[in-house]
């Protein structure tokens, strides 16, 4: 933990986590699992001296359906995500990206919000959750918004948030019939391996053709990142492997990795083209076998 000193805060509502963000504004950092927060402290790249910790809020926690749409709390476990059958049924690529993320101790205290707020490049979640068409639940002092899953990252470890501003849920809207979501991932080694390129799919068939689809790709770009040129690539035209290869090579041409002890840029860009091209033809062939979640 830090070495600076740290004043601990246990809200027991929403409305009270919200209010102590918005008065120690920048001085604040919510916690949730704690498995980004308290590594970016020991890195030197967190200097909040407060902390606001989420535990106690209940409503932040759990899956449910409700009509067309799955609510996720913000302070779900990636654990209980990856073990939700409600989650395999309407978005598998994010129980797939849940289930690649860390290792069962990280997964047991990791969170989806805690994913998604720390703003990682490298955040397995985000991109399933992207071309799922996830939006996010966002509530402050004087009321809520909801925005896409794309729209909440500013930078490399910055949202869009404002001094207290808490992601209460992630919201996934019910499958189409003919649908079909993949996650794909390549790290140096299983377990607690950062991923040095991920890539989600998501399509609906129309017959052989691709109706609709959508593409984001995870650590290889400075946010997880949808290739939006990809999608008028695909559709409307017959799904085979040949037009997957090409669209494996517009988002290699698109992503935007570094070289680093994980990766070179070069072969970060190899990755994201066989990735892409996985995630499409396992998308696809699921898509031939749904019809859309009841």
């Amino acid at each position: 933990m830090p070495t600076l000193p740290l004043t601990y805060h246990r809200p027991t509502t929403l409305a009270e986590a919200c209010a102590l963000g918005q008065r120690l504004g920048g001085n604040a950092a919510f916690l949730a699992g704690g498995t980004e927060l308290v590594p970016d402290y020991q890195r030197g790249r967190e200097q909040a001296t407060h902390l606001i910790a989420l535990g106690r809020i209940s409503e932040l926690r759990g899956i449910a359906r409700k009509g067309d749409t799955l609510h996720i709390g913000a302070l779900t476990t990636v654990g209980a995500i990856a073990a939700s059958a409600d989650v395999q049924a309407w978005l598998p690529a994010l129980a797939e990206a849940a289930r690649a993320l860390g290792s069962p101790q990280i997964r047991s205290l990791a969170t989806i919000g805690g994913n998604f707020c720390r703003a990682v490049s490298c955040a397995d979640l985000p991109p399933a959750a992207m071309v799922g068409q996830a939006r996010l639940r966002i509530v402050s002092g004087t009321g809520e918004r909801t925005i896409g899953a794309a729209e909440l990252f500013a930078g490399p470890r910055r949202t869009v948030l404002a001094p207290g501003e808490v992601l209460a849920e992630i919201l996934v809207p019910a499958s189409a019939a003919h649908s079909g979501t993949s996650f794909q991932r390549f790290a140096q080694r299983r377990g607690m391996a950062l991923a040095v390129a991920s890539a989600a799919a998501a399509v609906v068939l129309a017959g052989d053709r691709i109706a609709r689809a959508a593409v984001a790709l995870g650590a290889v770009s400075p946010v997880p990142v949808m290739v939006k040129q990809v999608s008028s690539l695909l559709e409307g035209e017959l799904a085979t492997d040949e037009l997957f290869a090409v669209a494996g090579a517009v988002c290699a041409d698109a992503a935007l990795p570094i070289s680093d002890i994980r990766g070179s840029e070069g072969f970060r860009r190899d990755i994201v083209a066989v990735l892409v091209r996985r995630a499409l033809a396992q998308a696809v062939s699921r898509a031939r076998e749904a019809g859309g979640v009841a």
